[in-house]
């Protein structure tokens, strides 16, 4: 219990760091956008920075979380070296790709989607570059730390809920473009309520929310199973990817929520590819249960 009193406590603070300092990024991008030759910096608005903010909180009370939680090595987390990383890695990587594509190729085959031209290869790099970077940051989070605390507690269904159910909040909550058109220092409170707002719209909760919380769950059973974090991140990399490719090359031509989003992983047909690539997960963990 304290585990997670202090996991609250710490996640609070990220939120309230977070929107005291993405006015102060804000304001210091656009002074550099003016006077520094910068320009490129006044195209992003405030939610990008509010974004950013965030992330610079966690890491910034990171430190204090592990101090007072007694966290010193990977094994008070949980996690042990895996004898087959790699292998995990790509079998993971594989199950959440092909499936996301092979659905993919079928909405387009329907008209759900139609193909773009041309495709830009800094956009296809990027998505690339993020498929490999952002799954070990967030994995190293959210399976690692996140639930490794949350597992202290001796309840594995609990701590893997509520890894999930934050997992999807903190992707599902996105505010509206041009929520904040004149920043203040309250901005960075008015874009949570924003975003919050989202919560009322159901099919968009069945939608996105859903989805988003079974990608946790098969990420934090993957990790469960493994009692390490290459599987996962292999999965999530594959995801990216599939997703970030897919809508490089197609269009939506029409929103059919919820059955299907604003992109690949969001409705009630992404979720069914997401419970065939947990299936393939399962089968592929029997083959060597973890000591």
């Amino acid at each position: 219990m304290k585990d997670a009193v202090r996991l609250g406590a710490y996640f609070a603070a990220v939120l309230l760091l977070g929107a005291l300092l993405a006015p102060i990024l804000f304001w210091s991008a656009q002074l550099l956008s003016r006077n520094s030759g910068l320009s490129f910096l006044a195209q992003f608005d405030f939610e990008t920075f509010f974004h950013r903010a965030l992330l610079v909180s966690a890491a910034v009370l990171l430190w204090p979380l592990l101090r007072i939680s007694g966290i010193r090595r990977l094994a008070d987390l949980g996690l042990r070296p895996n004898r087959h990383p790699w292998s995990d890695y790509f079998v993971g990587f594989l199950a959440a790709l092909v499936p996301l594509m092979a659905c993919g190729a079928v909405l387009i085959a329907l008209g759900t989607y139609s193909l773009r031209s041309p495709v830009s290869l800094g956009s296809l790099a990027k998505t690339v570059i993020s498929a490999l970077t952002v799954p070990v940051i967030e994995e190293a989070f959210f399976r690692g730390l996140v639930l490794g605390i949350l597992l202290r507690a001796g309840r594995p269904y609990v701590a893997m809920f509520l890894t999930s159910a934050l997992f999807s909040v903190v992707h599902f909550l996105k505010a509206p473009e041009g929520t904040s058109p004149s920043v203040t220092w309250s901005a960075g409170f008015q874009s949570m309520s924003h975003a919050f707002a989202q919560f009322n719209q159901p099919l968009l909760v069945l939608a996105g929310f859903t989805t988003l919380f079974l990608i946790g769950w098969v990420l934090a059973d993957a990790r469960m199973r493994t009692a390490s974090l290459w599987l996962p991140m292999g999965l999530h990399a594959g995801w990216i990817l599939g997703n970030g490719v897919f809508s490089r090359f197609a269009r939506r031509e029409f929103l059919l929520l919820p059955w299907l989003g604003r992109n690949l992983l969001i409705g009630l047909i992404p979720l069914a590819v997401v419970g065939l690539t947990w299936i393939i997960v399962w089968y592929w963990c029997k083959r060597e249960p973890v000591d």
